[in-house]
C-alpha cells in the first residue's frame, strides 16, 4: 500500500479499539505496543491534506485510485477534532482523481455533501465495515465503533445521495458469529441497506492482532481457545475450506435477498468537452 500523504510504503495504525484489528502491528512502527498503545494512542498527520494535494500535483503522480481506510480507519473518532477528511477529499476533487472509502464511522456523513462534489468529477465509492449485527457482540468485540445498524444507515444515505456503497462482511469470526442463522442476519440487514456489494471476510489473526485476540478469548470465551489453535495452527488465516463454506453461504444469502441486483440512481461523473478544432485564421 501506498501512503499518498508521505511517499512511503508503510501506514501509522489508528486508535479504535478493536480486539481483532489486523492493524495493530503498525503501531511496532513508531515503537509503541499492539496492545494497549494501540488502544490510547493515536498518531495523527496534521497536514495530511497539504501533503496530498501536493503529491496529486506532482507530474510523477499517475491519478491512481486512491482506497482510503484499508488500514487507518480515516474516520474514526479523532477525525471529529482534527477535520483533515475535508481537505483531502477537497485535494481530490480538484485533481478529479478517483478514490474509495472503507470505514467503520458514521461520521463520514458529514462530508457526504463532499463525496458527491467529487462524483460529479471522478469514480467514488464507499463501504462499511459490518462482521455481523448482534448487539452483545459487537459490545464485546468492536467498543468504540458506532452501532453496526448505524453503520448500515450511513450505508443507506450514501446509497440513496448516488454513491456506491457497499459492505464489507468483516470480521465473521468462527463460533461467535458464523452460524447460519447469524450470516443471514447479518446478510437480510445488509440488503435492507441498499448495498451495493456485500464482501465476506473470515477473521485474520496476524501477529499483533493475534496475541491480543487470543488473550480476550481466553478471558471472555475460555472453551474456544482449543478451538482457535486447531483452526489457525501457527497462521493468520483460517483453513481454506472453512472460509470457502462460510463465503458460500454468504454469496448464497446475498442472492436470496437481492444484494447488487436492484437498481438505483448512480451519480456518474461529468465527461469532458470534445476536441475543438481551433481555425488557423
Amino acid at each position: 500500500m501506498y501512503d499518498i500523504t508521505t511517499g512511503t510504503g508503510d501506514f501509522i495504525a489508528d486508535g479504535v479499539v478493536s480486539h481483532n484489528c489486523f492493524a495493530r502491528k503498525t503501531h511496532e512502527y513508531l515503537d509503541l505496543d499492539a496492545g494497549h498503545d494501540f488502544d490510547s494512542k493515536i498518531v495523527v498527520k496534521v497536514n495530511a491534506a497539504e501533503l496530498a494535494r501536493k503529491e496529486l500535483a506532482s507530474p510523477r503522480w499517475g491519478g491512481h485510485h486512491v482506497a482510503m481506510g484499508t488500514n487507518v480507519d480515516c474516520y474514526q473518532r479523532a477525525e471529529g477534532r482534527y477535520r483533515l477528511m475535508p481537505g483531502i477529499l477537497r485535494a481530490l476533487t480538484e485533481a478529479a482523481n478517483p478514490f474509495s472509502i472503507l470505514t467503520k464511522g458514521t461520521l463520514i456523513l458529514r462530508d457526504l455533501p463532499l463525496l458527491v462534489e467529487a462524483a460529479r468529477v471522478s469514480e467514488v465509492s464507499a463501504a462499511f465495515s459490518v462482521g455481523f449485527v448482534d448487539e452483545r457482540l459487537w459490545r464485546a468485540v468492536e467498543p468504540g465503533t458506532p452501532h453496526p445498524r448505524r453503520r448500515l444507515e450511513a450505508c443507506r444515505r450514501i446509497t440513496d445521495s448516488g454513491i456506491a456503497c457497499g459492505v464489507l462482511m468483516a470480521p465473521i469470526l468462527p463460533y461467535l458469529s458464523d452460524s447460519p442463522e447469524q450470516l443471514e442476519a447479518a446478510v437480510r440487514e445488509i440488503a435492507a441497506s441498499g448495498a451495493t456489494h456485500v464482501t465476506p471476510i473470515v477473521l485474520h489473526l496476524r501477529p499483533g492482532a493475534r496475541e491480543w485476540f487470543l488473550g480476550w478469548l481466553s478471558r471472555e470465551h475460555p472453551r474456544l481457545v482449543p478451538r482457535y489453535l486447531e483452526l489457525y495452527g501457527r497462521g493468520a488465516y483460517a483453513p481454506k475450506a472453512y472460509q470457502e463454506r462460510v463465503s458460500t453461504q454468504v454469496r448464497e444469502l446475498a442472492r436470496q435477498y437481492g444484494i447488487g441486483r436492484r437498481a438505483s440512481w448512480r451519480i456518474q461523473p461529468d465527461k469532458p468537452p470534445p476536441p475543438e478544432q481551433l481555425s488557423l485564421l
